[in-house]
């Protein structure tokens, strides 16, 4: 594997989403990391977070709201999706690497690993008034 250059706008992005845990889209990324970085452009947190999540640093979250949202934590647990606020939470559930086991039985090759989202409403929007 290809080793990567330094880069302060990367190691920025890092920092960002290991201090979070709402699992940020890259607009709220660019717009926090403005403040250390005036010049740094919208294309420039795209192109690290793409970078970042194809080298395994970050996960990059499909949540049907036409954004990418992405987790600073890369160990493998599910997330739930609210389909109304779009909101990412982490689920905590014990040990799930037996989907990996029962879905290898019925595939001609090895899972390696598994993304598991639920979907639904969280309870902010359960609450609100129609």
């Amino acid at each position: 594997m290809k080793t990567l250059k330094y880069s302060r706008h990367r190691e920025a992005i890092l920092k960002f989403l290991s201090s979070r845990y709402d699992h940020p889209t890259a607009e709220v990324i660019y717009q926090n990391l403005r403040a250390e970085f005036p010049k740094i452009s919208l294309g420039t947190v795209y192109r690290n977070l793409t970078v970042l999540a194809e080298t395994g640093e970050i996960q990059r979250i499909q949540c049907g709201d036409s954004s990418e949202h992405f987790d600073g934590v890369t160990a493998q647990h599910p997330h739930f999706v609210c389909r109304k606020c779009f909101a990412v939470t982490d689920l905590h559930i014990d040990d799930l690497s037996f989907l990996n086991t029962l879905a290898e039985r019925n595939v001609n090759g090895q899972i390696e690993k598994h993304q598991l989202i639920f979907y639904g409403k969280c309870n902010s929007c359960l609450n609100i008034k129609k």
